[in-house]
């Protein structure tokens, strides 16, 4: 059989088709598949690193307590512009104060002084009225003139009108203290009403019949 004597085994659909001899087994240059190269060896894992115990807990191996972890430092901070500076406190207005009363304010503790003298005077039928006037007095007498000068006011009317409630008490017998005593009840009410009236237009004012034993 010739060489170009198409084989059995040949594709049927191409008659032509040359396949070509294999080459002898002995033939020295017939190329030899080059060996596969070998591979690379590939680094193990390194094992995981194991946590730090917890504080307070002992470790397995030494049995020593591990020290805490150090605290963050923080830097304290700095004061710009040197320390501030020490502030006054604000002075109180109230009435248990000594600082001094506004104009307004005078006036206002002014009329009160004689309010609450002339309330003490009608709920209480003048018993309890030198009481209210002298606390009053007691009180504000500090805090500005004008409304020392009507505390002073109420004050002095109360101490006459108890002159007069002391005296009427021995002339009732005769039936002229209970003229006395009524006459010196109105006087405290009317006076004190216009001490009020006084007071709250800022006037400076004397109450009639009244002599100044307190100032």
């Amino acid at each position: 059989m010739s060489e170009n004597t198409p084989r059995e085994d040949a594709p049927q659909g191409d008659p032509t088709a040359v396949v070509p001899p294999p080459p002898p087994a002995n033939d020295p240059t017939a190329e030899v598949p080059a060996p596969p190269a070998p591979a690379e060896p590939v680094a193990a894992p390194e094992p995981p690193t194991p946590p730090a115990p917890a504080p307070g807990w002992e470790t397995p191996a030494t049995g020593e307590v591990p020290p805490p972890p150090p605290e963050p430092q923080y830097a304290a901070p700095q004061a710009v512009g040197g320390p501030p500076a020490y502030q006054q406190p604000y002075p109180t207005t109230g009435a248990g104060s000594s600082a001094p009363m506004s104009p307004q304010e005078e006036k206002t503790w002014g009329m009160a002084a004689h309010g609450i003298a002339l309330a003490a005077t009608v709920f209480s039928g003048g018993f309890l009225s030198f009481v209210a006037a002298l606390v009053m007095y007691l009180v504000v007498r500090d805090r500005g003139p004008f409304v020392r000068a009507h505390t002073a006011n109420a004050l002095n009317v109360q101490i006459i009108v108890g002159i007069v409630f002391i005296v009427s008490i021995p002339l009732m017998f005769v039936l002229v203290g209970f003229l006395t005593f009524a006459a010196a009840w109105v006087f405290a009410v009317i006076v004190h009403i216009v001490g009020m009236v006084k007071a709250n237009n800022g006037e400076w004012w004397d109450p009639p019949l009244t002599p100044k034993f307190v100032r």
